[in-house]
């Protein structure tokens, strides 16, 4: 039996020996667009300049805000979160990383007197900003008036969503929202609690709402 390879017709004999077997052309693009030198796989050109640029350190900027009454000056990566900031750099761990997304509010604070989801928010856009956490909320060791409320109402359960859902409240009284159950409710809803604790969470926003 022949063991010589067919020749495809219309290929001289020196073509077929020069041209890639089925073996040498997987090997070639196995390497994923490597160029291959003398039997090594080198990576091309664009490929290792973007690999150069990938490893060079992310740019830090130096961030000034006051956050619950103290004036705090950080260095922090351009991509660094406020929720991170205040958690990693600060130290403040009462705002949760719920969903990290924007969606559950277990990490809303208030920045300059407006809630916002901490999670979603750049450090470095808030230069000369207020920041009040659920840290901030006591005064003299004396609970705010919606903390007291959310004991009084029993408004928790496991405690994760606890602070988000505090701080969040307290930005829907100072906004004036809280002129009947339901639009407490409304204001609200981007507090997410998976024990389904609303009905006394609303109780308590109105209680407080009521005392202040």
């Amino acid at each position: 039996m022949s063991t010589e390879r067919p020749v495809p017709v219309g290929t001289s004999s020196a073509e077929s020996e020069s041209a890639p077997t089925r073996r040498t052309f997987i090997a070639t693009t196995a390497v994923g667009g490597a160029v291959v030198i003398g039997g090594l796989a080198t990576a091309p050109p664009a490929l290792a300049t973007d690999e150069a640029v990938a490893t060079e350190a992310p740019p830090d900027s130096l961030v000034s805000l006051t956050v619950n009454g103290v004036r705090r000056t950080v260095t922090v990566d351009n991509r660094t979160s406020l929720l991170d900031l205040l958690r990693e750099h600060l130290d403040l761990t009462g705002s949760k990383k719920g969903c990290n997304a924007g969606a559950c509010g277990a990490c809303t604070v208030l920045v300059d007197g407006r809630r916002v989801a901490s999670c979603l928010t750049l450090a470095v856009r808030l230069e000369g900003a207020e920041v009040t956490t659920i840290e901030g909320l006591e005064k003299g060791g004396r609970l705010h008036p919606l903390q007291q409320a959310f004991i009084d109402q029993d408004a928790f359960q496991c405690g994760f969503c606890t602070s988000g859902q505090i701080v969040s409240g307290v930005g829907c009284i100072q906004e004036g929202h809280t002129g009947s159950q339901d639009e407490i409710q409304e204001w609200m809803s981007g507090n997410l609690c998976r024990c389904g604790c609303y009905v006394k969470i609303v109780r308590a926003v109105q209680q407080a709402a009521d005392r202040m």
